[in-house]
């Protein structure tokens, strides 16, 4: 065991005796819930720990794999240890290039448009949108950011973000269409800042460097987004990188 490791480790596998039912046993981490936890921290706590999310990701994808469930509650953080796992791979599948992979993967409120349009040749980069929603949901304290009520909703509130001009750039490219529904629902809507999200209860963690981070990661085109390999090495981390895994050199 290393101490930048930031996936739960996996102890032992043990069988009910009697149901032969097989259990599994993992490293128990102090979490505190995040509803709680994150209006807490500090704007290093939030680097801090958005970068220890992301080696447990790069980690994962450097492997092959695809999270698919990435959200505050798969997230376990002791702040006195500072210590973070990214835990629930019930989700995870290996990546191939050109395979189809099932659309109904993630939770709502993290589930990125090419999900929400039925897109199945997504890859790694379904999981830096969801990584993108759960900080701009720390940053803007807007829990969750993408408030949907379906997934039909929550398209439109993504587009009420992003733009109805630009998902609709997106569809074309990829040939996609809305069903009916859908593009009845969307109505129209122009790009809005980000900066629009700012305000005096959150202006002091809304640093240029964050606000450029979330927007590659906060894109249509999974294409675009950011991968996890260069985003370790975005300038919003500076402050952070030479922290060891397990808190503070």
């Amino acid at each position: 065991m290393t101490p930048t490791r930031t996936a739960l480790q996996l102890m032992d596998i043990v069988k009910d005796p009697h149901s032969r039912t097989p259990s599994l046993v993992f490293e128990y981490v102090e979490n505190t819930d995040f509803k709680v936890l994150y209006p807490t921290l500090t704007d290093l706590d939030i680097r801090y720990y958005i970068y220890q999310l992301l080696k447990a990701l790069h980690y994962c994808h450097s492997m092959g794999i695809m999270h698919r469930d990435v959200k505050p509650h798969n997230v376990m953080i002791d702040h006195s240890r500072r210590q973070l796992r990214l835990i629930d791979w019930g989700l995870a599948e290996f990546y191939f290039p050109e395979r189809e992979f099932n659309v109904r993967v993630a939770s709502r409120y993290f589930k990125g448009p090419e999900l929400l349009v039925d897109y199945q040749l997504y890859d790694y980069s379904l999981d830096m949108w969801s990584l993108g929603c759960m900080l701009a949901a720390i940053i803007f304290r807007k829990e969750p950011f993408f408030f949907g009520h379906d997934n039909y909703d929550q398209l439109v509130k993504i587009a009420k973000v992003l733009g109805t001009a630009e998902l609709h750039a997106y569809l074309d490219k990829y040939g996609l269409e809305l069903d009916p529904q859908q593009e009845a629902l969307l109505g129209t809507h122009s790009r809005k800042p980000w900066t629009r999200f700012i305000n005096q209860d959150n202006q002091h963690l809304a640093s240029p460097e964050v606000i450029d981070f979330i927007d590659k990661l906060l894109r249509y085109d999974h294409q675009d987004r950011i991968t996890s390999k260069d985003a370790l090495n975005h300038p919003y981390f500076d402050p952070v990188r030479g922290m060891s895994g397990g808190g503070p050199a």
